[in-house]
């Protein structure tokens, strides 16, 4: 029952449309008419509002850690297992890329990703946060960077923490990633991806994240 509940009220919260919320309230174009059409941070910045990109970004990432966070502290005060974690993990992210408030068309799960990461232990959300900024400073593609953090982050948690229920919720939300991404992964290969800061990408509506 317990588990359930979690489950549901995980999977609403990853629903929030930040990226909605912010333009909305700052009186911005709904980012899914514009760039990739994608409701996310990146796709936001394409806006020219950098603030209102930070905040689609970090509005995306705690909603993933708050709610992993609150699972794990209920999890340990019931005595309940990894799965309830694991159950969380999974059901915000799914939330976040299929949300029913918008007809299930969301973002690609980056930034609630890390944020779910966050939650279940800091030392991974760090690890793969710094993945996430050295590939993105050294390219400036934020789906390359999405891409590697998703394929590094279950074998760090696997060699770190060994396989569990939550492992395996860390495995799903990469492949998730990476088929969200599937259109970013053929624009790399024809070199036809945006970088971040390049604004041609908004009227050419490249499909990056």
């Amino acid at each position: 029952m317990a588990n359930s509940l979690f489950t549901i009220i995980a999977y609403l919260i990853g629903s929030i449309p930040f990226a909605l919320v912010v333009s909305t309230t700052m009186g911005l174009s709904d980012p899914r008419t514009y760039g990739s059409k994608n409701p996310g941070a990146t796709n936001v910045l394409r806006s020219g509002k950098k603030i209102a990109a930070l905040l689609t970004l970090l509005g995306d990432a705690c909603k993933g850690w708050l709610t992993v966070w609150l699972v794990k502290h209920i999890s340990a005060a019931c005595r309940l297992d990894a799965f309830s974690v694991a159950l969380a993990s999974i059901s915000v992210f799914l939330g976040h890329l299929y949300p029913v408030f918008f007809c299930f068309k969301g973002g690609k799960g980056a930034a609630t990703a890390a944020g779910v990461l966050f939650g279940i232990e800091p030392v991974l959300g760090i690890a793969t946060v710094s993945i996430w900024i050295i590939i993105t400073v050294l390219f400036r593609y934020s789906s390359l960077s999405a891409l590697i953090s998703a394929l590094f982050t279950p074998l760090f948690y696997l060699f770190i923490f060994g396989c569990n229920p939550i492992a395996v919720a860390i495995i799903l939300m990469g492949i998730l990633l990476v088929w969200r991404h599937r259109m970013n992964i053929s624009n790399l290969l024809a070199r036809r991806e945006s970088r971040i800061g390049n604004k041609e990408g908004m009227f050419h509506g490249s499909s990056n994240s």
